[in-house]
């Protein structure tokens, strides 16, 4: 008895996870799919009584008309067949018969199977990492282009159709997963896609995760999925959630991955387990009460990490910390900035008063940082307070108690807010940033209106006002704020 090829692959853990989506709630109303090219009839297959047809044999021809009806007839026949499969293990295995010219005339596997330079002369070939459904699912499918998967069956086919190689029957069940996709099964089906490599699902379980992040990390799936897999998520830039929240799920996941390695519930063991994953939390982000009542208490993190973290929310200049303080935009696109000057001049002073430069925006964007000058003098580090307005309410929309390190050099240094800040158009807003330090380098031959055009063809404006009031001197024409950098 022969052993079918493809390999072993990741058969083990399917029925669970197919288990999972059924019970998500895709397959709750899954009907057939409306637009599919080929009839898809979402239900577990199950095989006829017996597992053969039993209709009479002789002149069987003459009762169907086409070619397609009558390769359908010998579908999980044994007229005419001149292979069987032993399809699963144990108990549920079934013996299933078919035609190797179909076969091989359907898939490139089966076609080397049966005709390649080592084809197997077996007609009893095991193959006990296949579900029978999904093989019958298979065979089906290349007897009468006939789709039937549903919510218990669909990851098995998927992984099916891959082995041997039927990219259209691939793609049914990728589309099935797709129109089913929502945030309770995104990371169940995200592992999948990825397990798999399916690009395209897996792009839109990222999609989905982005918009319903909060509701996604709390789904009984999440802390099923693998490490690489939270580290695809955790270095995301368009997460739309806090990121005191996420390290609690990211905590709930250390507890479920020390259970399936049956190791202690340690700190030691949890920090261990994640690896990779706890240097992509972006603590920075927090406020001091959120660290402070959450990963400061957690254990995870070295004690001299919870003080370089406590310091860099409390004083200046601030130590450097091994963590990312980019905000998470909850936005797509590509990161832009602006620059408002086109010259570099030394020297501008600070003295406790902010710089400040009114603008308004002919399209909605969000506002992630500015660009400031650092010193003349050398390498040094700012206090700096950066803040939004809206302008005509006195409104604080934002404002971030921060620092900065320079080089020396004339060129901008980014300063970011925790979250990104709304922008619409035509509202005017003040950028305000209150820095303590020695000298810097300023702008010099400002622009009143500045243009940018994405890859897509839209055109983003800013114009700029000067700020009356209390101004360290910034205008259009010079001073500080030479960058705001943004997201469309």
């Amino acid at each position: 008895m022969a052993t079918g090829g493809g390999g072993g692959g990741p058969q083990s853990n399917l029925e669970g996870q197919a288990s999972n989506f059924a019970h998500s709630g895709a397959g709750r109303n899954a009907g057939p799919a409306s637009n599919m090219p080929v009839p898809v009839v979402a239900a577990p297959i199950s095989p006829p009584s017996g597992g053969l047809h039993r209709e009479p044999m002789y002149n069987w021809q003459a009762t169907k008309s086409s070619v397609k009806e009558r390769f359908a007839f010998l579908f999980n026949n044994e007229l005419l067949s001149d292979v069987r499969f032993v399809v699963g293990k144990g108990r549920q295995a079934q013996r299933i018969p078919a035609h190797k010219f179909v076969l091989a005339a359907g898939s490139a596997v089966f076609d080397a199977m049966f005709n390649g330079g080592m084809a197997t002369m077996s007609t009893e070939i095991e193959l006990p990492d296949v579900e029978p459904a999904a093989f019958l699912a298979l065979l089906r499918f290349l007897y009468s282009d006939e789709v039937h998967i549903g919510p218990e069956t669909v990851m098995t086919t998927l992984y099916t159709a891959k082995k041997y190689a039927v990219p259209a029957l691939e793609s049914q069940c990728v589309e099935f997963l797709t129109k089913h996709l929502r945030a309770d099964n995104a990371f169940m089906l995200l592992t999948q896609a990825r397990l798999f490599d399916e690009p395209q699902l897996a792009s839109l379980c990222l999609e989905t995760i982005d918009k319903s992040t909060a509701d996604a990390i709390n789904a009984e799936g999440f802390t099923d999925i693998d490490l690489d897999t939270l580290c695809a998520v955790l270095e995301r830039d368009t997460l739309g959630i806090r990121e005191n929240r996420l390290f609690g799920a990211v905590v709930r996941w250390a507890d479920a991955e020390c259970y399936r390695q049956q190791l202690p519930l340690t700190s030691e063991n949890k920090q261990r387990v994640l690896g990779k994953a706890l240097t992509l939390i972006r603590f920075p982000l927090m406020t001091v009460e959120e660290f402070a009542a959450g990963p400061a208490q957690s254990g995870i993190l070295f004690d001299r990490e919870v003080v370089n973290l406590f310091l860099h929310f409390t004083v200046n200049p601030k130590p450097r910390v091994d963590y990312i303080d980019r905000p998470r935009c909850c936005l797509r696109g590509k990161e832009c900035s602006i620059s408002r000057f086109q010259q570099v001049e030394s020297r501008w002073g600070y003295s406790g008063t902010s710089d400040r430069i009114r603008f308004n925006v002919n399209r909605r964007i969000s506002v992630v940082g500015f660009g400031l000058y650092g010193s003349i003098h050398g390498p040094t580090d700012y206090q700096v307070n950066i803040q939004i307005i809206e302008s005509d309410k006195s409104l604080t929309l934002a404002t971030n108690d921060t620092g900065f390190n320079c080089d020396g050099t004339a060129n901008t240094f980014r300063v970011m807010f925790k979250e990104p800040v709304e922008i619409l158009p035509n509202v005017s807003y003040t950028a305000c940033a209150t820095l303590k330090g020695p000298d810097s380098n300023y702008g010099t031959k400002g622009l009143k209106k500045v243009s940018q055009e994405s890859a897509a063809g839209t055109k983003t404006t800013f114009f700029f006002f000067s700020s009356p009031g209390n101004n360290n001197g910034t205008s259009v024409e010079d001073g500080q704020i030479p960058e705001i950098i943004y997201y469309t």
